[in-house]
């Protein structure tokens, strides 16, 4: 299992995708662990620290469920599940019950995609994706290739990381059985999220034809060294994962202590460049309500 979901297990200290033994110790493991809990967990001194606004800008729906905001692209909310509950997600409070897939309007959906040549790549997030039962996403990803223009699915998901058994047999069929290309985007924030079982996951996606991809959030205490990010960079390549993007904190309620400035993140990127090759170093962003695309500040 991830560290998320089994510090206080004691699962075996990560290694990597060749069975080389971490440099960790356990005191290492645990104080990470520690760190990483505190992205889940409210405690008494930080729970009610700050409060700014939430929100992740104008949301454009044309059905309940499908989202547009980048040219090319649909963003479908396939449900308002997750695994684990994120203290810095932005999408703490969005309107799930005014932006909720229900696979009971699937005819919709594929209507409202069939008219927009437009689309290219068909993005599904939430909540996790992989929440959904291997038949349901089966159904929904097999109707999706049907839509004629679309060339790639993109998966948003936690689950390999957090639960690495949720990449089954029958997932990773549908998934290399699909036309559509499929792109899996993880979200790891911390080198030591990668244990050897998210390693079997990782590797059991790629076997299926899946490209992976991983954005993490940039966030004070945890991950905002470089130490914490080159060996992140590094780990995610020895489980066949490039980084992707490092997000700025979006703005939302309770979670200021986790934010990094700017000037901060971008002179992490520039040690980072000096210090990886290109493709290992991510693209700083940070989210603009009604921009065309992500604002990129380093990278």
């Amino acid at each position: 299992m991830g560290i998320l979901a089994g510090c206080l297990s004691a699962p075996g200290l990560p290694g990597d995708s060749k069975g080389n033994a971490s440099r960790w110790t356990v005191a290492d493991y645990m104080v990470h662990a520690a760190a990483l809990l505190r992205t889940l967990l409210t405690t008494l001194t930080t729970g009610l620290d700050k409060s700014e606004s939430s929100g992740s800008g104008p949301v454009f729906s044309q059905l309940p469920g499908l989202l547009r905001k980048y040219r090319g692209r649909a963003l479908l909310i396939a449900t308002s599940v997750c695994a684990v509950h994120c203290r810095y997600c932005f999408r703490r409070e969005f309107p799930y019950t005014e932006h909720r897939f229900d696979a009971a309007g699937s005819d919709d959906l594929i209507a409202a995609l069939q008219q927009d040549a437009s689309i290219k790549e068909i993005i599904l997030s939430g909540g996790d994706p992989l929440m959904l039962k291997d038949a349901s996403l089966a159904a929904l990803i097999e109707r999706l290739g049907t839509v004629p223009q679309l060339q790639t699915l993109r998966i948003h998901t936690r689950l390999p990381i957090v639960i690495p058994a949720r990449i089954t047999p029958t997932l990773l069929d549908t998934l290399a059985g699909s036309r559509l290309r499929t792109v899996v985007v993880l979200h790891v924030n911390h080198p030591a999220e990668i244990d050897q079982a998210v390693l079997t996951a990782t590797t059991r996606l790629r076997e299926a034809g899946s490209t992976l991809l991983n954005q993490s959030v940039l966030l004070a205490g945890i991950n905002d060294t470089t130490a914490a990010l080159t060996e992140l960079s590094e780990r995610l390549f020895s489980a066949g994962v490039l980084p992707y993007y490092l997000h700025l904190l979006d703005p939302v309620r309770g979670a200021a202590h986790f934010a990094v400035t700017d000037a901060a993140g971008q002179a992490l990127i520039a040690t980072l460049r000096a210090q990886l090759p290109g493709y290992l170093v991510p693209r700083l962003v940070r989210e603009t309500p009604g921009a065309a695309a992500k604002l990129v500040l380093a990278g």
